[in-house]
């Protein structure tokens, strides 16, 4: 192959989308991949995800060229992955703060994409090129292209520990022995400050709880993504419908089941057509939040053969990084477009 990746034995923790975009990218470089995951593929926060490609972003962005490079990466895995489906269908944005770079819709033009709004704005923003995934099914086709290539995916291993060697991470300590490895990545949401505080290595990545909800309701009721202040939707080709909320906490009045019944009420009065609609899954997701909100993405400091992927907003970034982290890893090219991610910039040991 003629590139540094080839026979590099690289171990990925965490088969959720992230994983899985890193993983399938690495075992094309022809590394030596094993992915190992402590549950089921893709459940964890992936599983339970609004999955929009949403690219839009308010104020001063630190990965403005990770976002804008987002669609086209995930139109290039498209072509490679026949399997992979994205539902390219827009994004309709109204209500507070309409981004500045999107195109503008007048109430005729709303009507047209959305005819069963029963109240169009004046105004709104509009995203032709933006869509929305399927993340669990995305995940799958993923880790199905990377055994393609010979990775090999451990699902329920959970990880013990790391084996080091002169500040060099070596290995990796599972439930039913060590797997060795000359990078180690950690790709594991919300479960990564716990794996890297086995290296003695504090990572601030928080825990955001968000609500994710399947509706069971009449087909043809939203074509696109419609996100205003009173609903957030979109809806699959089988007809079922998702949302996603705030998550309140667990206090009488905002326990996400109540929620998910006042936000069926919410879509009742925005949409025509809406004969019946009834919560079909209720579920809260747990997103990996880096405390700055910016991703961690690169290699950690003091510490050899250690590489961190942890981001919100996971789905939309998951092609993207995944390329660029496997370039990094795999070849030791160095992204520009993730200088603002390092993990040194408050890496510390603990």
């Amino acid at each position: 192959m003629g590139n540094g990746a080839a026979g590099k034995r690289v171990v990925v923790i965490g088969a959720g989308i992230v994983g899985a975009s890193v993983a399938y990218h690495l075992a094309g470089k022809g590394a030596k991949v094993i992915v190992i995951e402590a549950g089921e593929i893709a459940s964890g926060v992936t599983g339970h995800s609004f999955a929009w490609l949403n690219t839009t972003h308010s104020g001063p962005d630190p990965i403005a060229p990770l976002r804008s490079a987002a669609i086209a990466e995930y139109h290039r895995l498209e072509a490679e992955l026949p399997d992979l489906n994205v539902q390219w269908t827009g994004a309709l944005t109204y209500g507070a703060g309409l981004p500045c770079s999107a195109s503008r819709l007048n109430r005729d033009d709303i009507r047209r994409l959305e005819p069963k709004l029963k109240n169009p704005p004046e105004q709104a923003s509009y995203r032709a090129e933006e869509g929305a995934v399927d993340a669990v099914q995305v995940t799958h086709a993923l880790l199905s292209g990377a055994k393609t290539h010979g990775a090999t995916v451990l699902t329920h291993t959970r990880v013990l520990g790391f084996i080091s060697r002169d500040s060099t991470v070596i290995g990796v300590k599972t439930e039913t022995g060590t797997v060795h490895a000359d990078v180690v990545v950690l790709a594991a949401g919300t479960a990564i400050p716990a794996l890297a505080a086995m290296l003695n290595v504090a990572l601030p990545v928080d825990a955001s709880p968000a609500i994710f909800i399947r509706y069971k309701t009449q087909p043809s009721l939203v074509n696109g993504v419609i996100s205003n202040s009173a609903m957030e939707v979109r809806q699959r080709v089988d007809g079922t419908l998702l949302a996603a909320e705030d998550y309140l906490g667990e206090a009488f009045g905002n326990q996400p089941a109540q929620i998910a019944l006042r936000t069926a009420k919410g879509i009742q009065s925005e949409l025509d057509g809406v004969i019946s609609i009834e919560p079909d899954g209720v579920f809260v997701g747990l997103r990996p939040m880096p405390v700055d909100g910016v991703p961690i993405v690169g290699f950690l400091p003091n510490i050899n053969g250690v590489y961190v992927c942890a981001m919100h907003p996971g789905v939309t970034l998951a092609a993207i990084v995944g390329r660029l982290a496997s370039e990094e890893i795999g070849e030791g090219r160095v992204s520009a477009a993730l200088e603002a991610c390092r993990p040194d910039r408050f890496c510390r040991s603990s």
